[in-house]
């Protein structure tokens, strides 16, 4: 598992954080000794010194101090500028430290308590008006906001790709699918429909829509302007956002549209074309790079109508038709998947399985990862029947089974190509076998029957209970009529989803026939059949994004106009996060601390350089916007402390400020924590 991506990646986004460190800390120092103050040092990093410079004396391993008490017998602080000026020898020292994130720009008298010691030296920070001292703290988030205009201006010069505003999927009855038409027509988005504006507001991309709804104000509605595929004008709608259960914050349930041409990079992984030889695209002769033309004779302009077309099909085969792009055209049948149910049984506490009113499928070996052990040994479309003594394990069995055996090894009988097999597999120290597994929905082998589940706190019997099926039955037909796969069992049963029972034939493990069997439909069990959704047979995630390109190729002041806004903009929404972090709609654990600004600058990197460069130019408008809160130890506190000396005449009591420092510490050092732990369960998870 990459967990930052590839070194070059990471080298360039700690460079890059480097340098907006860089600036930031030589926006102090270029003003300080604009003001007169003497510097003392200027650092790039934290902790112990690396390697250091200082006019006079050069480049020396550590710190230069030693080399300074040596010629003037006192430490660098202690030395006058007048000796200084005479040995020929700088002020200022230049260090790089440990720690690749973070800086700071050591003044004359700027020091706890010091301050007040050296008020009387001209050359001192205590000393120089409080203009010039607040020119000198806020010196650092202009170069930030600066430097950021500057590579917004330069990325836009080029042009920027992101994910089109256009919606892809839309969740069932989720908000964006109930979202009320503000004027005559239906209610709802639909795939395809392009938003223009949220609350009034002009949105250019699809993280703009996620952002702008994610900081809505709690507990209201947004309007959402669209224009529509058809539609003559703009389409206005208001959804109430919910609470995304995977990215925790407040959502409309929609996904980004997906081009409907094949990825040609995806389809280079071994994962990738396995998912397109099981869809039947490849034995159609349908490959990466090949376009979407229609599904169900509907023109598609994005893949998400594919998907729309297998969620209506009820299970049905669902006829689509491709092309390279010069000329040639193929026509492939798809058949839709049944999107199974995920459900908690009784004797599993916290586990969500798969399940058709209590029938599970079997684990399916999806994609091995490159260089593991279990490579050669295990294969894609492998079907587990067995893992050590466990018969017929459901999916979350079998990964709790292979959990429990970290650093071992687990004995697994396997389903390949129609015959049996046997494979000691070996598990990795996290107790995982370095693979992907999802439900085999090809094999009509079941797992062990969930014959109790948790509904509202309560335990109900399921609709298999009534069965009394052991691990690895099979269902031979459905009302007469013979299946082999999950898909026809589940069209089968939806179709008389209205009767209070339908009739199987079903076989056990070791049986020499099958023997009739009435699965018993309850209330409950018809309306989860009668809404049973249906899902393409591979994923979406076959298909790119479907993408826009914001920027002004060849008009500088265009793109610093875009520059402009973009920095208003991320500063608005940096401070609106913090509003929603304190009123509870956007939960702490959606903070990131350099670690995680290190993972998503690795995936950055990956996306092209000119989004490199817009990624630090958020990062350095954030930097900015941080730096300066009114808190303590951070460049926002000591303006407020400057602004209390310009009322009362006096700076504010050496108690007072050891005592606010404290709690900055205290604040800042929870907050790194908590960011610290973030980052790291993101990489582990």
């Amino acid at each position: 598992m990459q967990l930052l991506g590839d070194g070059s990646n990471i080298l360039l986004i700690v460079l890059g954080f480097g340098l907006l460190i860089a600036v930031h800390e030589l926006g102090h120092f270029l003003a300080a000794r604009w003001a007169g103050i003497r510097v003392e040092d200027f650092a790039i990093g934290m902790g112990p010194t690396v390697v250091a410079w200082r006019r006079g004396i050069g480049f020396r391993a550590g710190s230069t101090a030693r080399e300074m008490e040596r010629r003037f017998g006192c430490p660098p602080e202690a030395v006058t500028m007048q000796r200084l000026q005479a040995a020929g020898v700088g002020e200022t020292e230049y260090s790089l430290r440990v720690l690749p994130l973070g800086g700071f720009v050591r003044m004359k008298g700027q020091e706890d308590l010091v301050a007040i010691d050296r008020a009387g030296d001209p050359d001192a920070y205590p000393s120089r008006p409080v203009w010039k001292r607040m020119v000198v703290v806020s010196a650092g988030v202009v170069m930030n906001v600066i430097l950021a205009m500057l590579l917004y201006i330069a990325a836009f010069m080029v042009g920027v790709r992101f994910e089109s505003p256009t919606v892809g999927q839309v969740a069932p009855n989720g908000p964006a699918a109930t979202a009320r038409a503000l004027q005559d027509g239906p209610d709802g988005l639909r795939p395809g429909d392009r938003i223009a504006r949220v609350d009034g507001v002009p949105v250019s991309t699809f993280a703009d829509v996620q952002i702008a709804v994610a900081m809505s104000k709690p507990g209201q509605a947004v309007t959402l302007e669209v224009a529509r595929p058809g539609a003559d004008k703009p389409l206005r709608f208001t959804a109430t956002p919910t609470d995304d259960p995977v990215a925790r914050l407040r959502s409309i349930l929609i996904t980004p549209a997906r081009d409907p041409t094949l990825s040609s990079e995806a389809l280079e992984d071994p994962m990738a074309q396995y998912m397109l030889a099981r869809s039947g695209l490849s034995g159609a002769g349908v490959h990466g790079g090949w376009r979407l033309i229609s599904a169900q004779g509907t023109p598609c302009v994005s893949a998400d109508a594919l998907a729309t077309a297998c969620t209506t099909s009820r299970g049905q085969p669902v006829q689509t038709i491709w092309s390279d792009g010069e000329g040639a055209q193929r026509t492939a049948t798809l058949l839709p998947q049944p999107m199974l149910s995920r459900v908690q049984p009784v004797d599993e506490p916290g586990v969500q399985e798969f399940s058709l009113l209590g029938l599970s499928p079997l684990p399916r070996i999806d994609w091995i990862r490159e260089g593991s052990p279990n490579q050669g040994l295990l294969r894609p479309g492998d079907v587990v029947l067995a893992i050590d003594d466990l018969r017929g394990p459901r999916i979350e069995q079998f990964r709790d089974a292979v959990r429990a055996r970290p650093s071992g090894q687990v004995n697994l009988t396997i389903l390949r190509e129609g015959a049996m097999a046997s494979v000691r597999a070996q598990v990795d120290a996290q107790g995982r076998l370095d693979v992907l597994v999802a439900p085999a929905l090809e094999c009509m082998l079941m797992a062990r029957p969930i014959d109790r589940t948790l509904v509202n706190g309560l335990a109900t019997p399921s609709p298999a209970a009534s069965l009394e099926l052991g691990p690895l039955a099979a269902i031979q037909s459905v009302r007469g009529s013979p299946v082999r796969t999950w898909r026809e069992v589940a069209t089968a049963i939806q179709s008389a989803a209205d009767a209070d029972s339908v009739e199987l034939e079903v076989r056990s493990m070791g049986a020499p026939s099958a023997v009739p069997a009435r699965l018993t439909m309850d209330p409950a069990s018809r309306d989860q059949m009668q809404g049973l959704a249906w899902a393409a047979p591979m994923p979406m995630d076959l298909f790119d994004p479907m993408m826009t390109t914001l920027g002004a190729p060849g008009r500088p002041l265009e793109a610093a106009k875009l520059g402009l806004h973009e920095t208003i903009k991320l500063a608005t929404m940096t401070w609106l996060t913090l509003d929603r972090l304190a009123r509870g709609s956007v939960p702490v654990d959606q903070l990131r601390g350099p670690v995680g600004i290190v993972h998503v600058g690795t995936r950055v990197a990956d996306r092209g350089f000119t989004y490199l460069v817009f990624f630090l130019a958020m990062i350095s408008v954030n930097l900015a916007v941080l730096n300066f809160l009114p808190l303590p130890i951070v460049d926002g506190g000591l303006f407020v402390y400057l602004i209390y000396e310009a009322l009362r005449g006096r700076p504010p009591s050496v108690r007072f400020q050891n005592a606010a420092t404290l709690a900055g510490l205290l604040l800042i050092g929870g907050l790194f924590l908590v960011t610290f732990y973030n980052d790291v369960m993101r990489l582990v998870s």
